[in-house]
């Protein structure tokens, strides 16, 4: 956008009488290429794909992120989903953020599709993760039950609002593991809504490490490619079957080599 020719501040106000031009891009595609990307499949049968997603692969195109997706992978690896869900998410029902990695589920039938998704909406899918958390947690396990919602002061951020100003959400938590300085963690989730760990923990005073939005100016004792937060179980009932399947996913290098530094340099956490 141009105001008389030239560029202006955000916080512009126009006086009146100035000429206003826009330069509208084209419209993105609504339907999604699907790109030849690896996928580490867990499990797949003919209504679901259980898939262990990397550290910095986003799930489903968005601002700044339109090629190299989950779903885009999902789609060249199994083409059948392109008409389950939307055009830009196929068979998507749930997502992790980029830097979390760990256990997702797609759906490869509108069936199957349907029966996650109400699953998810009555709270009845598991899901289990590993976090790496700063500061050393005293209790042996915790509830944080506080509603989140947009940051009224960071509108890309998440965090814990009043009551009826934002969405109720709860996140259980258990100690595996105390460090001087950091503790590694077992936690649960009832809700899902985003960023809930991250924003659940940093409340609490315990943000994970290598948070970068929600963890201020903390930094890990050693470099760390993405978050310490791994989804690493996953339990639903098969759209199918109706037996009740339950997925795992090992802590990945990233975490380990994490948990090793802090095993064997404890004073670490002092820095």
């Amino acid at each position: 956008m141009r105001v008389d020719g030239g560029a202006r501040k955000r916080a512009y106000r126009l006086q009146g009488g100035e000429r206003v031009e826009l330069e509208v891009p084209p419209r993105t595609q609504d339907e999604l290429e699907p790109e030849p990307i690896a996928l580490t499949v867990v499990h797949e049968d003919d209504d679901v794909l259980v898939v262990d997603k990397p550290a910095g692969m986003v799930v489903h195109p968005g601002a700044g992120h339109a090629n190299a997706t989950l779903a885009a992978a999902a789609l060249a690896h199994a083409p059948a989903i392109a008409s389950v869900g939307g055009a830009r998410r196929p068979g998507i029902v749930h997502r992790l953020d980029k830097d979390t990695s760990g256990l997702l589920v797609i759906a490869k039938t509108p069936r199957a599709y349907d029966a996650l998704t109400r699953q998810l909406a009555a709270r009845t899918v598991k899901r289990r993760y590993v976090a790496i958390v700063h500061g050393r947690a005293r209790a042996a396990t915790g509830v944080v039950d506080a509603a989140i919602g947009r940051d009224p002061r960071h509108r890309q951020r998440m965090a814990v609002r009043p009551a009826g100003q934002g969405k109720r959400a709860v996140t259980r938590w258990r100690v595996v593991e105390r460090f001087p300085h950091f503790t590694h963690l077992d936690v649960t989730l009832e809700t899902g809504r985003t960023h809930q760990i991250r924003v659940h923990m940093a409340s609490i005073g315990h943000p994970v490490v290598g948070d970068r939005t929600y963890g201020g100016k903390l930094q890990p004792p050693i470099p760390l490619d993405g978050l310490a937060l791994h989804a690493a179980g996953l339990t639903f009932v098969h759209p199918a079957s109706q037996a009740m399947h339950e997925f795992t996913a090992s802590i990945p290098p990233r975490i380990e080599a994490l948990l090793c530094h802090l095993r064997n340099t404890p004073e670490a956490g002092a820095r």
